[in-house]
């Protein structure tokens, strides 16, 4: 992970009337910015109450500057280039350089006076999602407020009531701008730092996009169709790894803006859902899970404590939203025996593949041409082959020898001796069948049906 000054940078105000003029800005601070996809360090609070900061996966956290009791920050709407794992980029929207836009952290009762300056083609403005704040400072444009057009800026005030997790995004043109990546978290940290607290805390954003192979834009008009599952605009294997030290308290916030419904899953441990985006969740009222059920709309906190030494799978459950360029229409050819076809494809097509008729698994290690700017649709390697993945996975990585807030990656796992699966080697087991049921045959009858149409 690179040092927070690898990735803030002072962003040039662009020049003409879609862009606001220095004079304009003179009183606001300076918009920082990053392209890394890469996950930043937590940030420590330089100022204000103490709290233990997030780490946001493969993003960062918004600076900002106390100016008179207030903290100010300042979100920069705008086009921006993602890359959503390597081989792939995409022409999103985004804030400050990034599609999730930055987290906002702030502490629970501060002032907070967000800047938000609109570099798009369209007018936009910016929800502040579960935030309990004045109606006028709601960003829902037309209702109240006017939208912010381009080249404009708007100041948006509040007092953070309550800590928890939330999220920001458009209330204007929002099935387009949302589509296009326009989204980001709030993270507001509790006053009292011994309430709940945990050793690492990760945020990070569910969201999808439909972008055809070969393309860079994604159709903004899908209603379910997508074909690339993100966690905070990446897709497997582009995400990086969760690392926590063994016996850590580890707490994941999960916020979902996407068009469906997404069932978490971690391997290895058990863990409960302590919040949602409308606050903490009582101790009496949490119940273990392995898999909780992230809703359109939704954020969940979850918190378990990494007491299992490895490398453990965390992904979306359904398992569509684990693989990339993920396409809808294809036949299945399990059992279809396709020598017959095959010399007479070839004739036409010469680099025709056959592929399909004992699964999909050959996919995962097959190396075939791709359009540019197109991901395979299973990939991913392991330290035992191919993990046959894409979309909404990674891994988390629990290690003993792990040094506080040291979140480098540590590289594959080594199994002790003797507690890994291995391949039998030995005689083959006897081959036994189901004996038959035994018992009277049962006699089916049939019945007409009856006229329904008075019901």
């Amino acid at each position: 992970m690179s040092n927070r000054r690898d990735f803030l940078r002072a962003a040039a105000m662009a020049a003409g009337g879609a862009a606001v003029a220095r004079s304009a800005l003179a009183a606001v601070p300076e918009p920082a910015a990053s392209a890394s996809p890469k996950t930043q360090p937590p940030v420590a609070p330089s100022g204000g109450r103490p709290y233990n900061p997030v780490v946001t996966l493969n993003g960062w956290t918004l600076p900002w500057r106390m100016n008179d009791g207030w903290k100010e920050f300042h979100l920069v709407a705008e086009p921006v280039v993602r890359e959503l794992a390597p081989g792939m980029k995409a022409r999103l929207w985004g804030y400050n350089g990034q599609s999730p836009g930055p987290t906002i952290e702030c502490v629970e009762g501060d002032k907070l006076r967000i800047f938000v300056t609109n570099r798009l083609p369209e007018h936009t403005s910016i929800h502040w999602h579960g935030v309990i704040l004045p109606n006028g400072m709601d960003g829902v444009s037309g209702l109240t407020q006017p939208a912010i057009e381009p080249g404009k800026t708007y100041v948006y005030e509040f007092t953070m009531r309550r800590a928890g997790t939330f999220m920001y995004h458009p209330h204007a043109d929002e099935m387009v701008q949302m589509a296009m990546g326009m989204m980001g978290f709030i993270v507001v940290h509790p006053k009292d730092r011994s309430f709940m607290p945990v050793d690492r805390d990760f945020v990070l954003l569910l969201n999808n996009f439909d972008i055809d192979p070969g393309s860079f834009t994604p159709r903004v008009n899908t209603m379910l169709d997508f074909n690339l599952f993100c966690f905070n605009s990446r897709v497997f294997p582009g995400i990086d790894p969760l690392v926590v030290r063994q016996g850590d308290r580890v707490r994941i916030r999960i916020g979902n803006l996407t068009m469906t419904n997404h069932p978490i899953h971690i391997h290895g441990h058990d863990f409960e859902v302590t919040g949602t985006d409308g606050g903490w969740i009582r101790p009496s009222a949490r119940w273990p899970e392995v898999s909780t059920d992230v809703a359109v709309g939704q954020m969940r906190a979850i918190e378990f404590v990494a007491d299992n030494p490895g490398d453990w799978a965390f992904h979306c459950h359904k398992s569509h939203h684990t693989m990339n360029a993920m396409g809808h229409n294809v036949p299945t050819m399990i059992g279809v025996d396709p020598k017959a076809a095959i010399e007479k494809i070839t004739n036409l097509i010469p680099d025709y593949m056959a592929m399909g008729s004992t699964g999909m698994a050959e996919m995962g290690a097959m190396e075939m041409p791709l359009p540019e700017n197109t991901l395979p649709m299973m990939t991913g390697q392991g330290p035992f082959g191919s993990l046959e993945m894409g979309g909404m996975f990674t891994v988390v990585k629990v290690r003993p020898d792990l040094a506080a807030g040291d979140y480098r990656d540590p590289g594959w796992y080594a199994h002790p001796k003797g507690s890994a699966a291995y391949e039998w080697t030995g005689a083959p087991p006897a081959t036994t069948s189901a004996a038959p049921a035994k018992g009277e045959a049962v006699e089916l009858r049939a019945r007409k049906p009856v006229d329904h149409s008075h019901h």
